[in-house]
């Protein structure tokens, strides 16, 4: 069976994706949790991820002796795996495109993912209204996300980026997390695609998780030891 080594669910948004993708397309996997602690080169989850991932970061796919990290490559051996899945869309030209968003998101978004971390079991509107008040680069890269998210649904008449569900919903539910959370600003028709993705069974199957873990990461939540 298929291993996935993942962090963290409250915190972790790379592995997010990944168990999302495979929970929600119905791959049946083993989850490996490894909790986020100091991450020095001693350390308990060091030790554990360096012993399948010389990166020493999570997530990792494993099957057998192969081993698989980063989400995008992840993404694409599941699809390689499980192709009557159509992990990616089915029209070649909408299929370039998703890899494209995912590509973007993967390289990019660096200003939202530093000011506002996932934290599922938050709430934190003040600390995204100071956010939002105070740094531009995030309103740039929400900015985008609303013309990319709405082009889509426009294009492919949703409910979901490419209609139905595929690696791109998996790979922006870190997104809407991060949304919901720092109670960012979006449209309607945007607002109502985060809701769809955290109603997904793969999606809501990750929140449950997350909000069961009760685990205070001090490094995950500088803004939260200045309260």
């Amino acid at each position: 069976m298929l291993k996935l080594f993942i962090g963290n669910k409250n915190y972790s948004s790379w592995s997010m994706r990944p168990w999302v993708l495979m929970t929600q397309a119905g791959i049946a996997f083993e989850e490996v949790m490894v909790r986020f602690d100091a991450l020095t080169p001693e350390s308990q989850f060091k030790r554990t991820i360096g012993s399948v991932n010389p990166v020493g970061k999570v997530p990792v796919l494993q099957s057998g002796s192969l081993a698989v990290w980063d989400t995008l490559a992840i993404a694409e051996t599941l699809n390689e795996m499980f192709p009557d899945k159509h992990l990616w869309p089915r029209d070649p030209a909408a299929r370039a495109h998703a890899r494209s968003i995912c590509a973007e998101m993967h390289a990019g978004f660096m200003a939202l993912r530093s000011h506002c971390p996932m934290n599922i079991e938050a709430h934190l509107p003040e600390q995204g209204a100071l956010v939002w008040r105070d740094q531009a680069a995030v309103r740039a890269d929400v900015a985008r996300l609303v013309q990319m998210w709405g082009e889509l649904l426009q294009a492919h008449s949703g409910p979901l980026l490419f209609g139905a569900f595929s690696i791109a919903d998996a790979y922006f539910a870190p997104v809407c997390m991060r949304i919901k959370t720092y109670a960012l600003p979006v449209p309607d028709a945007i607002g109502a695609y985060v809701d769809r993705v955290c109603a997904l069974p793969g999606v809501k199957a990750w929140v449950d998780g997350a909000l069961a873990e009760h685990d205070f990461v001090i490094f995950d939540e500088p803004y939260r030891l200045q309260r």
